[in-house]
């Protein structure tokens, strides 16, 4: 006789097939007699109906995210990718299940006990779950990411590849999230003489810098685009109950790390300066953090932050 008291876990993904960006994953284990209604495959909701549905599944469910890169998508592809994202997001589950159903094919080991399931996403209610909070999870991003490359249309199309966003990526090259053995974006991988042809490295380096803030669980409240207009002030962060106000400087090729004491008093007064007007405008009361980053463009960028103490 079939245990009906086995833990079962379903399983997708979100994302293997845009040009940029992560593939995620997530595992759901739904309580039995749950009284979630709609479970379908996510890609049949509205983006309203998933978000409902997000927070049902969210607040009764156990379940678990993985996520992984646009970088390790080009250093092993997508569906390695996605296997590392679906074994994360299992691990991820606060209880281990007794099996594990996964939409479409199934994990090609049993180190983790899984089989996989044709149209799953549409058959069987934790795999319908699981598509929701994998999509609902990468959309959020894609539209943390359109913050720092509005340019593109992140946010309307997360990263398929519509028209509108081709015709982007052929204008403007690919940024630093597309996956660069992509065909389309093979294409257009910028060149560094084509970057200083279009001044567009101190852009760059500013969206740089925010993606690695970004990375850290910072929220992007404003950047700075007009970057022909000199800001003691390029990126307002914030974390937790902190507003961070951030400088970008830009490091040439040949040049020596400086010497960021020298910088600091006259950095600072500036940046306090801006700060104040920045929370009058917005009629902010929380704490200010004052932050230089450096960053020197090269294959992989280097990124110093420093931190600048505030003493009134």
């Amino acid at each position: 006789m079939k245990n009906t008291n086995n833990i079962i876990a379903g399983v997708d993904e979100a994302g293997r097939g845009p040009l940029a960006g992560p593939v995620v994953a997530a595992a759901v284990i739904l309580p039995k007699n749950h009284s979630i209604e709609g479970l379908i495959d996510s890609k049949k909701l509205t983006a309203k109906k998933r978000e409902k549905l997000y927070k049902e599944i969210t607040n009764i469910c156990d379940y678990g995210i993985g996520i992984v890169s646009h970088r390790t998508i080009d250093k092993i592809n997508v569906l390695q990718a996605t296997f590392k994202a679906m074994r994360v997001a299992i691990l991820n589950l606060k209880q281990k299940p007794d099996n594990t159903l996964i939409d479409g094919y199934g994990l090609p080991d049993q180190v983790i006990k899984n089989e996989g399931v044709i149209g799953g996403d549409n058959l069987i209610e934790c795999i319908s779950a699981a598509s929701i909070i994998a999509k609902v999870t990468r959309d959020e991003l894609m539209l943390k990411i359109d913050d720092i490359f509005p340019e593109y249309g992140f946010a309307k199309h997360k990263g398929y590849g519509t028209k509108a966003h081709m015709e982007n990526l052929n204008i403007y090259k690919a940024c630093p999230i597309h996956r660069k053995t992509f065909s389309p974006v093979k294409k257009n991988i910028p060149k560094m003489e084509w970057l200083i042809s279009k001044d567009k490295l101190n852009k760059l380096a500013v969206q740089l810098v925010s993606l690695h803030y970004l990375n850290k669980n910072y929220t992007i409240v404003h950047i700075n685009f007009n970057l022909n207009e000199k800001m003691p002030i390029d990126i307002v962060l914030k974390k937790g109950e902190i507003n961070v106000f951030v400088k970008v400087i830009l490091l040439m090729k040949n040049t020596n790390r400086m010497n960021i004491e020298n910088l600091t008093t006259d950095e600072l007064n500036n940046m306090k300066y801006e700060a104040s007007k920045f929370n009058q405008e917005s009629d902010s009361s929380l704490e200010s953090k004052f932050e230089i980053a450096t960053i020197f463009l090269q294959k992989n960028p280097i990124i110093d932050i420093y931190n600048l103490h505030n003493e009134d």
